[in-house]
């Protein structure tokens, strides 16, 4: 899965994502005019959106896309009112995983009224404010922005709440076919973490919006793509890279942690009255206080008492550009295991975070290898025979990737060979289990590691959900995955397998979590604890029941995540390794997977070795990082609480440190506009 959609990101993402990654027309076209969008997933085509005005100046939208069997239909009426902002809008259709869409918005100069699958609002409205759906099509963001760009200082109140502004970036011209247009780059602030870009022609009209992922384009100007990513992209990180300068701070001299609880990673144990000596990058010295010699000059920080740990490790993430890595590391995450990405995206990310122009975590990378057809991961690492494989594993290995992800369009006949391969250049072997094998026969055939909790039910499954390719490998697991007695000897034998082999999971319970058991209306379990520091655009995305349930079929669900969980606290339990991966929203998410695995029945002092040096060893990093110990890296959190005793302490992290750079947590996420939370505020000053 990549990180864009999954379901809790995907409610979050989508209105802001795509809603600025495409637009209409602007008024003095023809009537009934349509004009045709492509939308192009990677470089490669995946669906089209339609704009269409009326003589009366309705809008009209089509907006569908296909993602491994997944994605959006969205068919929507838009009627403008005073001030250009929507005075009526009406959406039907499906969202990203099939759901039922039905959102309506009216405006009457004096109250607006809104209804959504989620919530039902009514507000006083006296003035031009503009909605924010749940269930945007692309248009909506170039209507906003058409509508900043005539308002008041530019800047216009949202509904429910919240405010957006606009800024003129620049002038682009774009060539294709023999033609040139000269577009303009838009920046809107107000409606998510960091401003959204959109692309207008000259006349105000949406030409489109556009990342390394997913694009928007108008039709016909698809070859534009990479070079408007490239002038968006340098804009973007020129932005994020002057913040990052004033959030990071290197000590002048050596660094000193005093009166902390130090949690040992390999013992479980805490020791009390504890000092730590941190001199450039790395650990000088661990000790109790008193006896470890303070250098002449240090700036010492006294954690009155508070937890400290090494930094934790997300072992499952697609870490995009912007504000993916500030905030993870503001998680207490100083390293992370990308699990599939595009290429130069991600060198070039781990590259600025290992110089830190940008903060984010240090990087390990596993390098993606899918089977082509219709539900093949659109990151375009595809191989259709041997030959194929063998040049993308070359490939990764000479970039300094450490593992291979195995997809689940490949061919079963590659599945040997490549991992096979693999092992012999040095890389581990991982991955979703192909269609139409099982979790068993991959391991025996070379998979060092399985990703995704699913997989682990799946491999109990393949004769009633054999197809695993597209949304099968959700819905199967969680109608039928209840019904798996985790007592019978094919479960015990295949536990037993695992840890013959020394096979790890990683088993992203979490993003399951929310899947199967959230409910319309109510906050996703990943988010209840932290919504209210979030603006409330984000909030309205961090609601659950977007995964669509079938009715009298909920309770099922809910068991079937039960039963995943329990069947990883077993695994645990019989000595299979486990890593605590999220492929979800950044940072808070890793949170969540952890309190799920104490749930699981895992002691929480196991917990926190899997979040350290358990990852670390997987990696063969653990000569580096892991524990907190003299010469390693500095990577080091301080908590506010007792994870030992309350894994949800685990959310209340007041500083971190990565390679001796001092970050202070509630800094990071006020700069991105998120409250501060929970905890005592100990960054060194």
């Amino acid at each position: 899965m990549h990180r864009f959609v999954l379901a809790a990101v995907a409610a979050l993402a989508a209105p802001v994502a795509f809603a600025s990654a495409a637009g209409a027309q602007g008024s003095g076209r023809a009537a009934a005019d349509t004009v045709r969008y492509a939308i192009v997933n990677s470089g490669r085509p995946a669906g089209v959106h339609t704009v269409r005005v009326l003589p009366s100046g309705e809008r009209r939208y089509s907006f569908e896309f296909n993602d491994r069997g997944r994605g959006p239909r969205l068919e929507t009426r838009i009627v403008l009112g005073r001030g250009g902002v929507p005075r009526e809008i009406a959406t039907v259709g499906h969202a990203y995983f099939k759901d039922s869409v039905e959102e309506r918005f009216s405006w009457d100069e004096r109250r607006a009224r809104w209804t959504t699958p989620n919530e039902r609002g009514d507000t006083a409205l006296t003035a031009p404010a503009f909605y924010v759906t749940e269930n945007s099509v692309p248009e909506e963001t170039a209507i906003l922005a058409r509508a900043l760009l005539a308002a008041p200082g530019r800047r216009l109140p949202l509904v429910p709440a919240g405010e957006a502004r606009i800024e003129r970036v620049g002038d682009v011209t774009v060539r294709a076919h023999g033609a040139t247009r000269t577009v303009t780059q838009y920046a809107i602030a107000g409606l998510g973490f960091t401003p959204v870009p959109v692309w207008l022609d000259r006349d105000g009209a949406y030409f489109g919006s556009v990342s390394s992922w997913m694009s928007v384009i108008r039709e016909g100007w698809e070859s534009a793509v990479p070079g408007l990513v490239r002038v968006q992209d340098s804009v973007t990180s020129a932005r994020v890279e002057q913040t990052a300068r004033t959030l990071a701070r290197r000590p002048r001299g050596a660094l000193v942690v005093r009166n902390a609880r130090l949690f040992d990673a390999e013992t479980g144990a805490v020791r009390a009255g504890t000092s730590v000596v941190v001199s450039g990058s790395r650990v000088q010295a661990v000790g109790p206080d008193g006896k470890v010699a303070v250098p002449a000059g240090a700036e010492v920080l006294d954690a009155r008492g508070q937890f400290l740990m090494p930094g934790m490790w997300d072992m499952h993430v697609h870490v995009g550009p912007g504000v993916d890595g500030l905030q993870y590391v503001a998680a207490g995450i100083t390293s992370a295991r990308d699990m599939g990405n595009d290429t130069t995206t991600v060198l070039d990310l781990r590259r600025k975070f290992d110089a830190g122009a940008l903060v984010g975590p240090r990087l390990v990378l596993a390098g993606l290898i899918d089977g082509p057809g219709p539900f093949q991961v659109p990151t375009g690492t595809l191989a259709s025979n041997e030959a194929e494989g063998r040049h993308l594993i070359d490939r990764y290995k000479a970039l300094g990737y450490d593992q291979l992800k195995l997809y689940s369009s490949l061919d079963t006949a590659l599945v040997a060979p490549l991992a096979r391969y693999a092992h012999e250049r040095g890389l581990r072997v991982s991955g979703h289990i192909p269609s139409f094998m099982t979790a068993e026969r991959a391991v025996r055939l070379g998979y060092d590691e399985i990703q995704h909790g699913n997989m682990l039910l799946l491999n109990f499954l393949l004769d009633s959900v054999p197809d695993t390719r597209s949304v099968g490998r959700f819905h199967g697991p969680a109608r039928l995955g209840a019904t798996i007695d985790l007592r019978s000897p094919r479960v015990r034998d295949f536990v037993a397998l695992l840890v013959e082999r020394g096979v790890v999971i990683d088993p992203t319970l979490a993003i399951f979590e929310d899947q199967w058991t959230s409910r319309k209306g109510k906050t996703a379990p990943m988010f209840e604890p932290v919504v209210g520091r979030y603006a409330p655009v984000m909030q309205r995305g961090m609601r659950g029941g977007n995964f669509p349930i079938p009715p009298g079929l909920e309770q099922r669900y809910a068991d079937s995540f039960t039963r995943m969980r329990d069947l990883v606290g077993m695994m645990y339990k019989a000595g299979v390794r486990v890593v605590a991966g999220t492929d979800a929203f950044p940072g808070i998410s890793y949170h969540r997977e952890l309190e799920v695995y104490a749930e699981a029945g895992i002691p929480n002092a196991e917990v926190l070795r899997i979040a350290t040096l358990g990852a670390a060893q997987v990696m063969k990093r653990d000569r580096e990082l892991g524990t907190i110990a003299a010469g390693k890296l500095a990577d080091l959190i301080l908590v506010d609480g007792d994870p030992l005793q309350r894994m949800s302490d685990i959310r209340k992290v007041t500083l971190v440190v990565k390679a001796g750079a001092v970050y202070d947590p509630a800094r990071l996420y006020e700069s991105i506009g998120v409250k501060a939370g929970e905890g005592r505020r100990t960054a060194a000053r």
